[in-house]
């Protein structure tokens, strides 16, 4: 059965304390990853979003880009996902992390391709301690009522929440697709396996 495709949500909001700039702005192989996110997201959804916190300057090379910028002051990617699913709440939402370099087609494929749009959200199970992998995954339009619930509670963990929601997991067909960069060798090691352009 197929599905309307989603509309795409990019998360460029974070401090980035640990990379000690921001890592929206950082460049593989001559793009931000920003920009190569996007290029595999465009035909796998209707309309892409960047999504950003409230006042941060747009530093990742889509200065021509729809932004929705946070609707509440806290920072993190659950008030990111809920912003989005705030200004346009009929859709469902594919959610990828800005720093996830090694990301590529198959895995976004496959998520779509394994969707079940019956559950909170659709993850990939994180292949070194088998919990859900919150920023590259699907949430449903009727996941916005349980996260803002969470939100109230002011728990703000996306991975949190869906272990308690019970989403529909699957693994992972590339293991190192998922890698995410906090740190300055982090991006030595994404760089280093990154497949020439």
């Amino acid at each position: 059965m197929s599905f309307p495709l989603p509309y795409g949500l990019l998360l460029a909001g974070g401090c980035s304390r640990r990379m000690g700039k921001d890592k929206s702005s950082i460049m593989y192989s001559g793009a931000t990853q920003p920009e190569l996110a996007t290029e595999l997201l465009r035909p796998r959804c209707q309309e892409i979003y960047l999504s950003l916190r409230k006042g941060q300057k747009n530093a990742t090379g889509l200065e021509n880009f729809n932004v929705l910028h946070d609707h509440w002051e806290s920072a993190g990617p659950l008030v990111g996902i809920l912003s989005a699913m705030t200004k346009i709440p009929e859709v469902a939402w594919l959610v990828v992390a800005c720093d996830l370099p090694l990301l590529d087609a198959i895995t976004l494929d496959n998520l779509l391709a394994r969707r079940d749009p019956t559950k909170l959200a659709t993850a990939y199970r994180s292949s070194n301690d088998g919990k859900p992998e919150p920023l590259c995954a699907i949430y449903e339009s009727h996941a916005r009522l349980v996260l803002e619930g969470y939100l109230k509670n002011d728990i703000r963990c996306p991975r949190k929440i869906l272990m308690e929601t019970e989403p529909h997991l699957i693994d992972p067909v590339n293991t190192r697709a998922l890698e995410n960069v906090n740190t300055p060798e982090d991006y030595d090691k994404a760089v280093q396996a990154l497949p020439r352009r």
